[in-house]
């Protein structure tokens, strides 16, 4: 055979490649709404950057015919790319080929991609469409998952793993994306569960839909397994590279800076009203990041899971920060066990990657009730006292109201190794609020007053202008300094500025047990 033919064959092999399980099942995934495992990558890394390895692996198995339906790549495309002229390696499973099944070739393919991810240190994205193990291969593909999920385990807070679920991803095939930093889902098309609908109905009786049991929508809001839900896939796919303006390569380099022309020292106005002066009365915590950070661009993460703390990624003064933030909106900005476990995942994630935190704090203290204790309150709030004491990033907090009780020392203190901490002149730092304080401490002296409620009032005012406010904590240092509001953009940057070489370090120790 001449070159001139060998070449035609090698074109003839990349086309058979390009078209995975063949044009009628291309067909069929377009007609469900659904890109290609290959237009997918082109969505998501820059244009011309891809490159394949692996195009020509088949599946070894001979049961059930198989030998006689092997597809080039055995349903997954991998490779490495760049996105914004970052190098990051990929893999996006082809559903077209036999359901986008595990099968032992597919498996190896992937593994080799996690492994060249953390050797080379570069981010792994996971772009998942599979009905899961393949069930020729029985115990074989079961093994091929525990193979992956070591290597997500050990790549964990070394390079980051972004898992995009595209369409079904369930049993087992589920706990490689859990263990990713951030997962991506789509409405309508993306499915994650550990049974499906008919398990469930067997077993339990209830009687629910793929997307009611796992759909996006489920998962970004209730479960928490999602970090983002998307309405179509190039929305998704376009959030994926949105997120790599601020988070870095790997755990040994610095996240990217912002390359906003946002003065440094520019003052809000609107930071002198945004707290209401009814200290009951609710504001959204949004307003105060989008006077804040650069061009007011908060790329928010679990938006709608445990909206009553926030979390996301933001620029200040160039600066790539994670911000974490009690929204007095709902709930009051009260923490609980959603929250909790919100956020400490969040911070973990900033301190694993360099991303220096900026807190702001309006918390009245966690959540009262039967259900809250009896669910573990009491661990699920350690694990962000304990995200938080770990954390040796730059950490730089700001109370603007309330800041009450064990809330007080868990959201960043000054004695969990809070670097910077500042208070708006209207913030109170108590053991607990005004009115709950005067009815422990002057419960009997307004109960035989003439006029309870005025006694309560008076009780009230002594008590705030006491106890519940910035100075006092200022005084012993608790405090580093009382701004005015306008000045908080400022004052950030300065701090992160001055914090950029910090150096702090854990003793030495194989790691710490968190309370999961």
């Amino acid at each position: 055979m001449s070159i001139d033919e060998k070449l035609r064959h090698l074109d003839e092999l990349r086309r058979a490649a390009a078209l995975g399980g063949g044009a009628e099942r291309l067909a069929a995934q377009h007609e469900r709404g659904k890109l290609s495992a290959r237009e997918r990558l082109d969505l998501l890394l820059d244009e011309g950057s891809f490159v394949e390895l692996d195009r020509f692996v088949t599946h070894r198995s001979t049961d059930f015919g198989l030998d006689e339906k092997k597809y080039l790549g055995d349903g997954v495309v991998t490779g490495y790319g760049t996105v914004h002229g970052r190098l990051v390696y990929v893999f996006s499973q082809d559903f077209t080929v036999f359901g986008g099944s595990l099968s032992e070739a597919h498996a190896e393919k992937i593994v080799k991609t996690q492994e060249m991810a953390l050797k080379n240190g570069a981010p792994l994205i996971g772009l998942n469409d599979s009905g899961g193990a393949r069930i020729q291969e029985g115990v074989v593909s079961l093994g091929g998952y525990a193979d992956i999920f070591l290597r997500n385990t050990l790549a964990s807070g070394v390079i980051p793993q972004i898992s995009v679920v595209l369409g079904p991803c369930a049993g087992g095939a589920v706990y490689s994306p859990a263990i990713t930093d951030f997962v991506y889902m789509v409405r309508g098309t993306s499915y994650m569960f550990v049974t499906g609908p008919n398990v469930v109905k067997t077993v339990t009786h209830e009687d629910v839909d793929m997307e009611g049991l796992g759909g996006a929508d489920v998962h970004a809001s209730k479960s928490g397994v999602a970090h983002f839900a998307c309405d179509a896939e190039p929305d998704c796919l376009a959030s994926v590279r949105e997120l790599f303006r601020f988070i870095p390569q790997n755990n040994r380099a610095l996240p990217p800076a912002g390359l906003s022309t946002d003065p440094h020292d520019r003052q809000d106005e609107k930071l002198l009203g945004v707290v209401p002066e009814n200290a009951n009365q609710p504001y959204d915590m949004h307003d105060v990041i989008r006077c804040i950070v650069d061009d007011g661009d908060f790329y928010e993460v679990h938006a709608r899971f445990a909206p009553n703390i926030l979390v996301g990624f933001a620029h200040l003064g160039g600066h790539a920060v994670g911000i974490v933030a009690n929204q007095p909106f709902v709930l009051a900005g009260v923490l609980d066990i959603d929250s909790s476990d919100k956020g400490a995942r969040f911070v973990r994630f900033c301190d694993a990657f360099n991303v220096p935190l900026v807190v702001l704090e309006d918390v009245p203290g966690f959540l009262p009730g039967v259900a809250q204790e009896h669910g573990g309150i009491i661990r699920h709030g350690a694990k962000l006292l304990y995200a938080f004491a770990e954390a040796t990033v730059p950490k730089v907090t700001v109370i603007m109201r309330k800041a009450y009780g064990g809330a007080y020392d868990v959201m960043n203190s000054k004695h969990i190794r809070g670097d910077v901490n500042l208070a708006w002149p209207q913030a109170e730092i108590a053991v607990m609020g005004p009115k709950g304080a005067v009815e422990v401490l002057f419960r009997k002296e307004i109960e035989s007053s003439g006029d309870p409620a005025a006694a309560t009032e008076r009780r009230i005012q002594e008590y705030r202008e006491k106890f519940a406010n910035p100075y006092i904590a200022a005084a012993r240092g608790y405090v580093d300094d009382v701004i005015d509001p306008r000045e908080t953009r400022p004052r950030l940057i300065s701090a992160l500025d001055m914090l950029r070489d910090k150096r702090d370090e854990n003793p030495k120790r194989k790691h710490g047990n968190i309370p999961l």
